[in-house]
C-alpha cells in the first residue's frame, strides 16, 4: 500500500481513529505517544518513530482484544510502517506475542504503556482532575494500594522501568511531565489550567 500524502502523525492518527472509537482508549494512546516522544528527545532518538509507536500500539485492542497486538502488527505492516515500530508494538505485549522487548524503542513503549493508566487514574481522583498539580509521590502512594486502578499490573510497571534503566519515581515524574504537554487532549487539564 502506498503511504498517504498526509504528514506521518496525521496519517497515523487517521488510521488509529479508523479502528478506535473509545475516547478513553484514544486518550491512553495520546498519553503513551507523549511519553514516548519525550523519551526519544531525552535519548536523542527519532521522536516521530517513537511517537507513532505510542500512538498506534493499541489500535486493535477495542475491536480484537483477544488477538491484541497481533492484528495491529499486521495492519501496521499493510500500511507500510517500519518493522522496528511493528516489533515494538508486538513487544509491548510479550505475554501474548512471545516477542520480548529488545531495542530502546521496545523498552520505551513497554515502560510508558501501563504507567500512563496509573497516572491518569491518579489525576482523575484529585479535586483538580488535572495533571498540573500531580507529582510522582502521589502516584506512588496510590501504586501501593492494589485496589486503586486494579487493572494496572504493578509488577509490569516496575519491571518495565527497570528494563529501561530508570528509577521508578523518576520515571513516573518524567511521564507525568510528558503527559502535561497534551493534558487538554487527555481531558486532564482540570478547571484551572497550568500554573503560571
Amino acid at each position: 500500500m502506498n503511504p498517504s500524502p498526509l504528514p506521518p502523525r496525521e496519517r497515523a492518527l487517521a488510521l488509529m481513529h479508523q479502528y478506535v472509537d473509545s475516547e478513553s482508549l484514544r486518550r491512553h494512546m495520546y498519553a503513551v505517544e507523549a511519553a514516548c516522544r519525550a523519551y526519544a528527545r531525552q535519548y536523542g532518538e527519532d521522536e516521530e518513530l517513537y511517537g507513532l509507536a505510542g500512538l498506534l500500539h493499541d489500535m486493535d485492542y477495542e475491536k480484537r482484544p483477544d488477538e491484541h497486538p497481533l492484528v495491529a502488527a499486521e495492519l501496521l505492516r499493510e500500511h507500510g510502517y517500519p518493522e522496528e515500530l511493528v516489533h515494538a508494538v508486538l513487544a509491548h505485549n510479550a505475554y501474548r506475542t512471545g516477542v520480548q522487548p529488545e531495542t530502546l524503542l521496545d523498552r520505551t513503549l513497554h515502560a510508558c504503556d501501563e504507567v500512563t493508566g496509573l497516572i491518569t487514574a491518579a489525576a482523575l481522583v484529585r479535586p483538580s482532575r488535572a495533571l498540573y498539580d500531580l507529582e510522582a509521590k502521589s502516584v506512588l502512594k496510590k501504586f501501593k494500594d492494589r485496589a486503586f486502578a486494579a487493572g494496572v499490573d504493578r509488577e509490569d510497571v516496575q519491571q518495565a522501568a527497570a528494563a529501561l534503566g530508570v528509577e521508578l519515581k523518576a520515571h513516573v515524574q518524567f511521564v507525568i511531565e510528558a503527559m502535561r504537554s497534551v493534558a487538554p487532549a487527555l481531558g486532564l487539564e482540570g478547571t484551572e489550567g497550568p500554573a503560571t
